[in-house]
């Protein structure tokens, strides 16, 4: 997952971060939906004036028109205000220092939390009113070229979601992970960040850690109606931020130094006001009855799903088609285990006294079993996962599936741990849009050493061998890590920053899972069968994500039925299909995303393939619809034309 980018998708927070396969994502994909940056992994990297000549030097190569001109300082000046008003977004995205244009003074925007009172969320609201009011009559998407109409829906689509979210959905108001994982993020971004020397941004940290009680008191005086899975898990994630405080940030700080005496200061209080809060949460605001639950509901999902996907789909359409490849990609994994099965059980036959669904999930789930129990230790989940990635870089190269980043700027770290209830098993960030050299990061969730072997065992069950090379695929290379730097080099700097804070999460999602098919297809692991029926259980995954989305979400499914679905039909472990279950409930809209992806990825090829021809050239199509950055699928469908027939 971007991904997302660590934010998923609130107009600024793919997964991305790009949020990533259990990560994906979630809560605070509100927050960034509220605070108006849509960030698949972006962070905005720009200091103030230099930033505004880069833009405005990169705009220089555009078409004397005076529409895309206004559209460039339009856009411009949208983004970096939208930032401002949230500093923990303006810190995932890199924006750094905001020239306020009404005192003409430049604020550090690291050393601010933000302000979630009442009367700024709902100047927030109004802010996005006013802009979508301009972009509609001062640049309207007819008298701009294909690209910059391009950039004009993301934006006005992606405000029509903070709409949404302000006027009817409200998680800042229900969900209290919302306030906790902004808190945990804006104190943790700065420290992995090089936008300053370490003795600053650490000052920048200790700012926000000042402000902490402030924010608290903030929120507890409106939140309510928030269902037992959004206060629990708050009071989960929020022991991260603890323990970040007291662990991480101290860890940074020299004894004795001037930091020292500041943090002694400002981290009783802070740490006092958020146990205060846990137990708020657990007393009081937990005990309350809610006159609302976790499902969206049709009217509301339906309204959402059409502005996080982008596409015509609706979800009903999206279920009966994931529902229909459910059961053909069974019938595919029962061929692939056929032969395996009777080469590991030959005293097993082939179960011919069971029929239809049951014979399958035994002959499946047997191989499933064997293949399964080839896994890493408990303590070598991230050693394992790094020694796949060479292996996998080498077999980019010679089958010339993308170009890679010449950056090599990938570090795999443990996920921070106040992200960990959300990002379960992994995610990815990426670096920064405007400093593409910065680092970008691989987050491997480490299994707690309190967690009882039973339930370990059931998750590196799930995330065995050949799993985990497919989970490297899809977070690193050639999936998100690729993309993303793809993107990093797109010109002009203004339209990488857009498309980087506002990414389309199918096309984010459905690039990893797509590209995650090219490889088996072209051979990975000398098309080892143990591989295949692992990357056609991961496909049964994705169905699953959408099915149980729209089910759950507008349909009343239950929690036996989900776990129906997920360990009898997609064969998912237990301790996977419990985390998924509460996944789905923490988020909306965003598990399908991979399978409408997919869909619009496969279709895409498909239709290109054909009309190129023999001139088809796999490397350069990828390259060619990665450049594009994030845009909807078929938006980049519309950009990218095949290659005219050669002429004789």
């Amino acid at each position: 997952m971007r991904s997302s980018s660590l934010v998923p998708k609130m107009l600024p927070m793919n997964p991305r971060v790009r949020m990533a396969a259990c990560r994906t994502p979630a809560v605070a994909a509100a927050l960034l939906v509220i605070f108006g940056v849509a960030a698949g992994a972006a962070r905005l990297a720009t200091e103030g004036a230099p930033h505004r000549a880069s833009l405005a030097a990169s705009d220089k190569t555009m078409p004397a028109n005076s529409a895309s001109q206004k559209f460039a300082a339009l856009s411009d000046q949208f983004m970096k205000d939208s930032l401002a008003r949230s500093p923990t977004s303006a810190s995932f995205a890199g924006y750094h220092k905001h020239l306020d244009a009404k005192t003409g003074q430049t604020v550090e925007l690291d050393a601010l939390l933000d302000d979630m009172s009442l009367p700024a969320m709902a100047e927030l609201r109004a802010f996005y009113a006013r802009w979508r009011e301009r972009f509609r009559t001062e640049t309207p998407p007819a008298s701009l070229d294909p690209q910059d109409a391009a950039d004009w829906q993301v934006i006005d689509d992606q405000i029509g979601l903070s709409l949404l979210e302000f006027d009817k959905i409200q998680s800042y108001r229900h969900h209290p992970t919302v306030v906790v994982e902004l808190i945990g993020s804006a104190i943790f971004l700065p420290l992995t960040q090089n936008y300053a020397p370490k003795d600053v941004r650490v000052g920048h940290v200790l700012s926000r850690i000042r402000q902490v009680p402030r924010l608290l008191d903030q929120v507890k005086a409106y939140l309510a109606d928030a269902d037992p899975v959004f206060v629990q898990t708050a009071i989960d994630e929020n022991a991260g931020n603890i323990d970040l405080i007291q662990t991480t940030v101290a860890g940074e700080i020299a004894p004795g130094s001037p930091l020292q005496a500041q943090y002694d200061q400002v981290a009783p209080p802070a740490i006092a006001a958020l146990k205060s809060f846990s137990q708020w949460l657990a007393s009081d605001l937990g005990k309350r009855p809610s006159r609302l639950t976790w499902r969206l509901g049709k009217e509301l999902y339906d309204q959402k799903f059409k502005l996080v996907m982008e596409t015509p789909d609706t979800p009903e359409e999206v279920l009966a088609s994931a529902e229909h490849d459910l059961r053909a990609v069974r019938a595919e994994m029962l061929e692939i285990a056929l032969p395996m099965h009777a080469k590991i059980y030959p005293e097993h036959g082939d179960h011919s006294d069971l029929a239809g669904r049951e014979r399958e999930n035994r002959i499946i789930g047997e191989v499933l079993e064997k293949v399964s129990a080839e896994h890493p230790r408990r303590d070598q989940l991230q050693a394992a996962i790094e020694a796949d990635l060479a292996s996998i870089t080498q077999f980019i190269r010679e089958k010339k599936i993308v170009s890679l980043s010449s950056r090599q700027n990938l570090k795999v770290i443990p996920t921070p741990p106040f992200m960990r209830g959300t990002y379960s098993v992994a995610g990815f960030q990426s670096a920064p849009p405007l400093e593409p050299q910065a680092e970008a990061q691989y987050w491997v969730t480490p299994i707690d050493p309190k967690m009882p072997e039973e339930k370990a065992e059931s998750k590196l069950r799930e995330y065995n061998n050949f799993t985990l090379k497919w989970l490297s695929i899809h977070e690193a290379l050639p999936g998100h890590y690729i993309q993303y730097e793809h993107l990093n080099s797109l010109q002009p700097e203004r339209r990488r920053l857009l498309r980087s804070l506002y990414a389309n999460g199918a096309y984010v999602e459905g690039w990893a899972e797509y590209i995650a098919q090219v490889m088996m297809d072209e051979g990975f692991l000398g098309n080892d069968p143990r591989f295949r029926l692992m990357m056609r259980k991961i496909r049964l995954r994705v169905l699953a994500n959408a099915i149980l989305d729209v089910r759950m979400q507008t349909m009343g499914m239950t929690d036996a039925e989900v776990m129906e679905l997920m360990t009898r039909d997609a064969f998912q472990t237990q301790a996977e299909a419990d985390g998924k279950l509460l996944r789905a409930k923490l988020t909306s809209a965003q598990l399908p995303t991979y399978y409408v992806g997919l869909r619009e990825w496969l279709a895409f090829r498909k239709r290109y393939q054909a009309a190129a021809g023999k001139d088809f050239d796999l490397m350069k199509f990828h390259d060619a619809v990665l450049d594009q950055g994030p845009l909807p699928v078929p938006v980049v469908e519309k950009l990218v034309p095949p290659p005219a027939p050669a002429t004789r």
